[in-house]
């Protein structure tokens, strides 16, 4: 049965997630997995199955989320987006769709994955975020200084233990990963935005990660403790956990990396 690689977006604020939950004796929760499993199975006319590359949290959103699933569908491939995403409520869509080799795995043979999570700092009135902007940003009051996160940001990179930058670290079988780039920049005079690509993530990872830089823009960390938090392992030597909202998974790559 041929394979198809799929490039899926979402705006994950109504999604508990991208893994599909079906607790016993209770509705299935709204998930992008079940979602799309649901809709392309009524589509292609079969039961089918959607492996994604990253199980993103809810409420966090997604631009490059990879998918796969086998179908014998006679639907001409050129087509299989559009159809499926007629049938997509509004905030998830197939951006493409193409045949890959029946081997291909979205998890295991991912070679890179980049995050991005967006700041409004300085917010002079309250906590919240502006109207328009409220799903897809955090907040904060505190006035950043981009050049110590930066500074901050940079010992992150290469291969470590991160385990003081993990919620469940006991559930992996190993906490060390390798971050490719840490990069902080402002994008706005109140907008800061944090860019992560490494091998693989740890859950809630870049969150802390980015509660680290937040902590550090604000003159409350400096690198040596995050180097002493990579080397202990102690999670109190990090920042908190941020909110899922300004989450976004932007892109997966595999083969080579680039």
């Amino acid at each position: 049965m041929p394979r198809l690689k799929l490039l899926i977006a979402y705006e994950g604020t109504d999604f508990h997630g991208w893994q599909r939950q079906d607790p016993p004796g209770k509705e299935p929760l709204r998930t992008v997995q079940g979602v799309m499993e649901s809709v392309a199975g009524a589509v292609l006319g079969h039961p089918v199955r959607v492996a994604g590359a990253s199980r993103t949290d809810t409420g966090v959103h997604a631009r490059g989320q990879v998918a796969a699933l086998d179908t014998n569908t006679a639907i001409p491939t050129e087509r299989v987006a559009r159809a499926i995403n007629s049938r997509l409520p509004e905030d998830v869509e197939v951006l493409s769709a193409e045949v890959v080799g029946s081997e291909f795995e979205p998890v295991t043979h991912a070679t890179s994955k980049c995050y991005r999570y967006s700041l409004l700092h300085g917010a002079q009135h309250s906590q919240r975020a502006p109207i328009f902007e409220r799903r897809f940003v955090a907040v904060t009051v505190h006035r950043l200084d981009i050049a110590r996160m930066q500074a901050v940001a940079a010992c992150f990179i290469g291969t470590h233990d991160f385990r003081a930058f993990a919620h469940d670290p006991d559930s992996r079988e190993t906490t060390v990963r390798s971050v490719h780039s840490c990069l902080v920049r402002a994008t706005g005079a109140q907008h800061v935005v944090i860019e992560i690509s490494g091998n693989g993530f740890l859950h809630h990872m870049v969150r802390i990660i980015s509660g680290t830089l937040l902590e550090a823009g604000r003159g409350r960390i400096e690198p040596n403790q995050v180097l002493q938090a990579l080397e202990t392992r102690d999670r109190t030597l990090a920042g908190p956990t941020m909110p899922p909202g300004g989450l976004c998974l932007e892109w997966i790559h595999y083969g080579p990396r680039n």
